[in-house]
């Protein structure tokens, strides 16, 4: 994608707004493409890396002072996009391994971690950065660049990376060789203790995840 596409181009491309839409429409475009299951074989690699470097965005956005919008009420943007397609096509790329364990605040203390989807988090990041990309094209810069952080520390941010964990984990189990845990009949409509939890937790080995395009590390001889 050309920078025209986004931006117009008498922009600065230096420009801490224009850099932060880049960003944000160039994870739009590549989880889509995912999503539409044409090369599944390097799907969890393939998002490993878009959502690592969307949380680059994000942590520029979180260390920037705060933005504050140009108006006192955000304007109407109309119907927010489905992202309901989006969010079924992952459940079936990720289906052995969407469910994951994750404790939402790690400052709380004696969380129990609860269930969630890494389809569900995908869908909710898109859906959370096309709401701040329809101010940035329809030319109010500075209410994107609001709700792209606002969003970021109240719900995306903590959504990526807990997404990011979830599949750098994938990632190791199956490079290092070591077998994955599955939460055998968890759903993310359960609200289970840390015991419950860790007795749900089955054995999955790790070739259940070759149709994901990741293989285990040849053994040492």
């Amino acid at each position: 994608m050309s920078d025209a596409t986004l931006h117009s181009t008498t922009q600065d491309p230096d420009d801490f707004a224009v850099q932060i839409a880049d960003q944000v429409e160039s994870f739009i475009v590549a989880v889509t493409e995912v999503a539409k299951g044409d090369e599944p074989d390097v799907a969890v690699p393939f998002l490993l890396l878009e959502v690592s470097q969307l949380l680059l965005a994000g942590g520029r956005l979180g260390a920037h002072e705060d933005i504050l919008p140009d108006e006192r009420y955000e304007p109407d943007l109309g119907p927010e996009p489905d992202v309901d397609d989006l969010r079924e096509r992952f459940a079936v790329i990720l289906e052995p391994i969407d469910v994951y364990s994750e404790v939402f605040d790690p400052y709380e203390p004696r969380k129990a971690p609860v269930p969630c989807r890494i389809s569900d988090d995908l869908a909710d990041i898109v859906a959370d950065l096309r709401h701040g990309m329809a101010h940035y094209r329809a030319g109010r810069t500075t209410e994107a660049l609001w709700w792209w952080q606002f969003s970021y520390f109240s719900n995306w941010g903590s959504t990526a990376s807990a997404a990011l964990r979830a599949l750098q984990s994938l990632v190791a189990h199956v490079r290092l060789d070591q077998p994955l845990p599955e939460l055998d009949g968890l759903d993310t409509d359960q609200d289970l203790g840390e015991d419950a939890l860790a007795e749900e937790a089955g054995k999955v080995m790790a070739e259940e995840l070759g149709a994901l395009g990741m293989r285990p590390v040849a053994d040492p001889a």
